[in-house]
């Protein structure tokens, strides 16, 4: 017999860094929290993707919590671009430091959650058994973290190791003198793949499609710039309010073609020599101009021609069907290099799709690749799987699935109409990842707590996205993307890695600081685009008109 429900105000999915700063704020707040999460400890993407070379691409200072200035003088960060083990650490340091860790049921993936009309509350279930009732439901469950696993024959028949990048074990894997196959190139096998190739005795990488891939140029953090950093926090985080990538540098003020072709690729060679993400803040028309775009990819096609000695394989690692950056560009050090290494191998699987694994053999209509071990660096079904995944169910049992059977639709990337009490932190259709998620994080929940306070002040008892706020904001996210090249791609932004998955770009390219100020706006309105509801079942209307 299970056991009946734990009674809570809010109920948490999820325990990374969307997870733990929602279960600090709002216990903070006097709520009663219970968090459910799938891993038996905090981190979130930090616990899972323990793969050799797994690091962030955004700079570990401001990759970080802002919302205590004692954490932040604390904490002393060893990177420029921090590595898994060391965030993982953060964020324990964080569960422990705040005790956050007894709100929350581990090893508790949630397999459903059902909205109760006559209460107004959220009934949540794990996969064991365990379940929590309150009156709000928070997700957490992170944007990258439903694993998408490849439909390839006889995979599951493979008779060697078998690792997901996304997945991968807690104990050290050892390929030396090992044949060794990768599939995928995105940030995880681009990551993954140099190193990799430093222990295995030959390296196989299936390739589908290229990537611009941008370098770290990573290194130690020196103590002046940690000393830098903590006396600058405030106008770090304030500036990270007020970009649209969430960071702290300057925008571009010029477009491609207000400088000279010299002037232009000086502009490039420093950005490049900086390192990161910052290479897109060259010009203001790399992302809507065409003709601006192809300035920079014709930069960086150079960049790898002049490093990767083979000029096959260099053409092979050449993307030839995709602007720079509107896929999620992987940030590396080592990446191009490693094809100069003699046991590195680059197979084209668009060329020559893999047909099938048979025994200790990954076989394509050009060869037989006998491997000992396959790693798999299939990516995740981005924005919608993990929601999609617990089988939401709100207004009427309505199911979270049939409502974004056309793709995924919200208000601000916080709320769903049709799904009252429901919160969705970097939800689909606000900037998630494209900003930097700590401080998007922060924003959401900040809100979030927002809301819920002005709820029990006010004695409501349910609030609800507005079915035509819901529709006009997806018709904004869908305008303002269209006039970029995004579409251009067929990226996991959009859901095309998915088979079957509707075609919708899951992600607002307004800029995070003009979202802010959209959601500031909304609730100093009175939450203008909601419906609520009042105590003792009276309903008061509150939507946009």
């Amino acid at each position: 017999m299970s056991e009946p429900p734990e009674a809570c105000d809010v109920v948490v999915v999820g325990a990374g860094f969307a997870g733990l700063y929602a279960i600090h704020r709002l216990t903070s707040l006097g709520y009663r929290v219970i968090a459910f999460e799938k891993g038996d400890d905090v981190g979130g993407v930090w616990y899972w993707n323990r793969y050799p070379g797994a690091r962030c691409d955004c700079e570990s200072y401001y990759y970080s919590y802002s919302f205590s200035n004692e954490l932040q003088q604390a904490w002393d960060w060893s990177l420029r671009y921090s590595e898994q083990p060391e965030i993982l650490g953060y964020l324990r340091h964080v569960a422990d430091r705040f005790d956050l860790k007894r709100h929350i049921r581990f090893g508790a993936p949630v397999t459903r959650a059902e909205f109760d009309e006559q209460s107004a509350t959220w009934r949540v279930t794990a996969a064991d058994g365990r379940s929590a009732e309150g009156q709000f439901l928070v997700t957490a469950a992170g944007c990258l973290s439903q694993i998408q696993r490849p439909d390839i024959p006889g995979l599951d028949t493979f008779e060697g190791r078998v690792f997901w990048t996304a997945a991968w074990p807690k104990e050290p894997v050892d390929f030396t003198g090992r044949r060794v196959g990768v599939i995928g190139t995105g940030a995880s096998g681009v990551q993954a793949i140099p190193r990799i190739a430093a222990q295995a005795r030959h390296l196989t990488v299936f390739q589908r499609t290229a990537n611009w891939v941008l370098p770290a140029r990573n290194a130690r953090t020196a103590a002046e710039f940690n000393a830098w950093v903590k006396a600058n926090y405030g106008e770090i985080r304030d500036k990270c309010l007020n970009s649209p990538g969430a960071v702290p540098f300057e925008g571009a003020t010029r477009s491609a073609f207000d400088v000279t072709d010299e002037e232009r690729r000086a502009v490039y060679e420093r950005l490049w020599g900086i390192g990161g993400m910052r290479f897109f803040s060259a010009f203001t028309d790399l992302f809507t101009n065409p003709a601006a775009n192809e300035t920079a990819q014709a930069f960086v096609r150079d960049h790898i021609r002049a490093v990767v000695r083979d000029p096959i394989v260099a053409g092979g690692l050449i993307p030839k069907d995709q602007p720079i950056g509107v896929k999620r560009p992987p940030v590396d050090d080592d990446y191009y290099e490693t094809f100069n290494r003699d046991n590195v191998e680059l197979v084209d699987v668009r060329a020559w799709p893999i047909t099938g694994v048979e025994g200790h053999s990954v076989i394509t209509p050009e060869a037989v690749h006998e491997l000992d071990d396959l790693v798999l660096a299939t990516g995740f079904d981005a924005m919608t799987g993990a929601l999609l995944a617990m089988d939401i169910r709100g207004r009427g049992r309505a199911r979270l699935a049939e409502h974004w059977s056309q793709g995924p639709q919200s208000y601000l990337g916080l709320a769903v109409a049709g799904f009252p009490n429901l919160f969705t932190i970097t939800g689909p259709l606000s900037p998630s990842v494209l900003a930097n998620m700590p401080t998007a994080v922060e924003q959401h929940v900040d809100w979030i707590a927002g809301c819920i306070g002005h709820m029990r002040r006010e004695g409501l008892r349910a609030i609800e996205a507005d079915e035509g706020a819901e529709q006009a904001w997806v018709d904004h996210a869908a305008e303002v993307v269209s006039h970029t090249l995004y579409p251009r791609s067929n990226s996991w932004y959009f859901g095309s890695n998915i088979p079957g998955k509707p075609r919708r770009f899951g992600v607002y390219v307004g800029g995070f600081s003009n979202y802010r100020k959209q959601c500031e706006a909304v609730a100093q309105r009175g939450y203008e685009g909601f419906r609520f509801v009042g105590g003792i079942g009276r309903e008061r209307a509150e939507s946009v008109d």
